[in-house]
């Protein structure tokens, strides 16, 4: 059986942290993704999924995501009900992410046009390697810097 799913959107609010009784941050956002076809009137339709991180993950969404950011998530689908207070049975499909890419700078989504930048971010596994991080810098292209000759010892080569 598998579970798993991957969506690329923009975030249409600012990620809401908060915080479990026992101290465990989560984090949630709604994810607009556009359909793959157009309506009859020409326009694009979209989805808006929520999306939910926990842990570490869920701190650094809510320190670097924005509403509007273009963003990748990776993660399972959940459904989930409650009763509410007028005692009715509510049903809730969410996004469980265990990992999400940041697709673009901060410069890129208020116009600046500046090099498209890639971060990831994972919850990591369940084995207690809860909030490891990929860092952007292990993430940039090693042949970036525009021409500029490259620093490397004779003990770095195999010959």
């Amino acid at each position: 059986m598998l579970n798993r799913v991957i969506l690329i959107g923009r975030l249409t609010r600012d990620p809401e942290l908060r915080y479990t009784p026992a101290g465990v941050a989560v984090t949630q956002f709604t994810l607009a993704v556009d359909r793959p076809f157009t309506a009859q009137g020409g326009e694009r339709e979209a989805d808006f999924i929520p999306v939910v991180t926990w842990r570490q993950l869920a701190e650094t969404c809510a320190n670097y995501l924005r509403k509007g950011r273009l963003t990748a998530v990776e993660g399972r689908i959940q459904v989930r009900n409650y009763e509410n207070n007028e005692g009715k049975r509510v049903y809730v499909t969410e996004v469980i992410a265990d990992n999400v890419r940041f697709l673009e700078s901060n410069r890129d989504s208020s116009g600046g046009g500046g090099n498209r930048e890639e971060s990831s971010f994972n919850g990591g596994s369940t084995s207690g390697n809860r909030g490891s991080s990929n860092n952007s810098r292990n993430n940039q292209d090693p042949f970036s810097d525009e021409g500029k000759p490259i620093d490397i010892s004779d003990d770095d080569l195999p010959f």
